[in-house]
Order: C-alpha cells, then sequence, then structure tokens
C-alpha cells in the first residue's frame, strides 16, 4: 500500500511519515521545502496547488493522508479568515478531487477537535456532539468536513473519507502551549496552578501517528468520523507534575486562585490561554475503541514523563 502524507515536513507529518514506514507501508511525503534531515522514503518538494505537481504525487497512491493546513496567520493576513479558508478549505476540497481522479481509494482528511468549541463542561465530546467551531482554523476546518462529506462519506464512489479531530497533540518538540509549559517547567519556575481543577484530553504524538495508520489501512474506517485521545484525561496540575518528574524536578506549583487568575488573563487579552490551560476538555473516544479495535499503544502519563525529558 502506497500512502501520500501531505504536510510532511510537520510537526506531525515527519513522525507520521517514519512511523507508516517502520509499519511497512510505502510512503511518499509531500513538503515545501526539504528538511535537512535525511528520510528513506519518497520525499517530493512541490505545492499542492500545482496540478502538474499533483499528477507526479498522485501517482499510484492508494490512501492520501492530508496533514497540510493553515494553522496560524500573521501581520496582514491574522484575521483574514478567506486566507485560512483558502487554505483548509478550498485546497482540501480540490486535492481530495484530484485524488479520486488519480484512483486513490482512501482520502484521511485530519482536522481539529477545535471543531466541537474550546471548552466542555459535565458531558464529554463524541462524534454526535454538534459542531461549534469558534476560531477562524476551526471554522475553516470544519467547512472542509461539510464539502468532504457532502461528496465522499457515504461511500457510493470509488473513494471513501475518514475524518479525524485530534485533540492537542503533544511530544517532547510539540509547538504552541505545550512547549510554553515545557519551557516553564525546565526553567523550574515556581507555577500558580495547584488550584486548578480541570479534565483535559490530549493524545501524544506517538499516539496519534498509530491511530492515523489504523484509519488508512482499516476496512471499517472508510466513511467514518473519529474524535480520539489518548484515553486517560489529567488536570493541569497532573500534566505539570509528570513534566517535572521527566525533568527530575520535584513540583513547583503553588495555590492561585483561579477566577482571579482568569480575570487578569483577561484583562491582558490572554483569556483564551486561561480557558486553554485551566478550562476542561474531555473527548470520549470509545469509538476508535470499539469499531477500529484500536487501543494507544502508549501509556498517557509515561509519553508526558517521556516529553519532558526528551525536551531541548
Amino acid at each position: 500500500m502506497k500512502v501520500l502524507v501531505t504536510g510532511a515536513s510537520g510537526f506531525i507529518g515527519q513522525s507520521l511519515c517514519e512511523h507508516l514506514q517502520s509499519s511497512g507501508l510505502s510512503v511518499r511525503a509531500q513538503m515545501r521545502r526539504r528538511q535537512a534531515s535525511a528520510a528513506d522514503y519518497d520525499c517530493l518538494i512541490g505545492e499542492l496547488d500545482d496540478p502538474a505537481f499533483l499528477s507526479i504525487a498522485l501517482a499510484g497512491v492508494d490512501v492520501v493522508i492530508h496533514l497540510a493546513g493553515r494553522a496560524h496567520q500573521f501581520g496582514k493576513d491574522a484575521a483574514n479568515l478567506n486566507a485560512m479558508m483558502a487554505v483548509n478549505r478550498d485546497l482540501t476540497v480540490r486535492l481530495a478531487a484530484e485524488a479520486e481522479r488519480n484512483g486513490v481509494k482512501r482520502f484521511v482528511f485530519v482536522s481539529s477537535i477545535g471543531v466541537n468549541g474550546v471548552e466542555t463542561d459535565s458531558a464529554s465530546i463524541d462524534e454526535r456532539s454538534p459542531p461549534n467551531p469558534i476560531k477562524d482554523y476551526a471554522l475553516s476546518k470544519h467547512e472542509a468536513e461539510i464539502a468532504l462529506s457532502a461528496r465522499y462519506i457515504d461511500q457510493s464512489g470509488p473513494m471513501d473519507l475518514v475524518i479525524i479531530r485530534p485533540p492537542l497533540v503533544y511530544a517532547a518538540n510539540a509547538p504552541g502551549n505545550f512547549r510554553k509549559l515545557l519551557k516553564l517547567v525546565d526553567k523550574g519556575i515556581p507555577l500558580p496552578f495547584s488550584g486548578v481543577a480541570n479534565q483535559r484530553s490530549m493524545i501524544s504524538l506517538n499516539n496519534l501517528t498509530d491511530f492515523m495508520r489504523v484509519c488508512a489501512t482499516h476496512p471499517s474506517a472508510g466513511g467514518e468520523l473519529f474524535v480520539v485521545s489518548d484515553g486517560q484525561d489529567f488536570s493541569l496540575p497532573e500534566i505539570l507534575q509528570a513534566l517535572f518528574e521527566g525533568k527530575s524536578k520535584a513540583p513547583r506549583l503553588f495555590y492561585f486562585p483561579v477566577t482571579l487568575m482568569s480575570a487578569a488573563a483577561r484583562l491582558v487579552g490572554k483569556g483564551a490561554l486561561m480557558t486553554q490551560l485551566c478550562g476542561s476538555f474531555v473527548i470520549n473516544s470509545e469509538k476508535a475503541r470499539t469499531l477500529l479495535n484500536w487501543v494507544p499503544p502508549f501509556s498517557a502519563r509515561d509519553e508526558l514523563v517521556k516529553s519532558a525529558r526528551d525536551f531541548k
């Protein structure tokens, strides 16, 4: 089986290509620029909006795992929803159509749990939960899901569709807020989070790449949407304790009222960050386990400890 991975030079893409290759699959990696590290799989440098390049990239491919997308915008495009839609929705739809024309049998679209919002209350999120995209990125992913599903989800055509909505993905080289936590722990700075009593669902990079492999190959994955996580949820203090353990440091957490922290964060425009850190976001990924018989191969806590241990 030959798998094309788009966005293969990114945080998830590099690990996914290595995992697929080690699992015995034939990998073709699409990237916009060559990486310094050597790879023992087929690497193609080119743009997904170039028809000539796509005809080469898709030749002989059985499955496309589509990771490429636009996650962050800066400068004049910071609030440009159209620019986000052009890449995450429109380019995705054109890529899927081109894949179908080239005989691809399965298109795996990696979306985002942000499609379901940014916070949960008493009920966890599963595949039946109503969409609630708030950020532009999540909205663009949701619209891509709608457009793809309208054409491919019923499996009546030659190519089937799998949609994956992962939550925060963590590893030693993770970007974003997880990297900020790793930096704080690495510096040994006392943190005011001992009173946070939330629950967060996340997924380690190793568990996610394994789940993507299953979605690319399992017969029952076609035509399905999956929300997925490690299957073990943690509070912010528990996450930090595991990270401190990975750095062989005693946890340096102290109590400060969450309500006061949240109020202060809103005053300086960091309210969304406080929601991500201190709010709850719980996923029920039972469908992935029952329909695909998938069990996360790595312990969530062990993966957190390892992330801190390997952080440079």
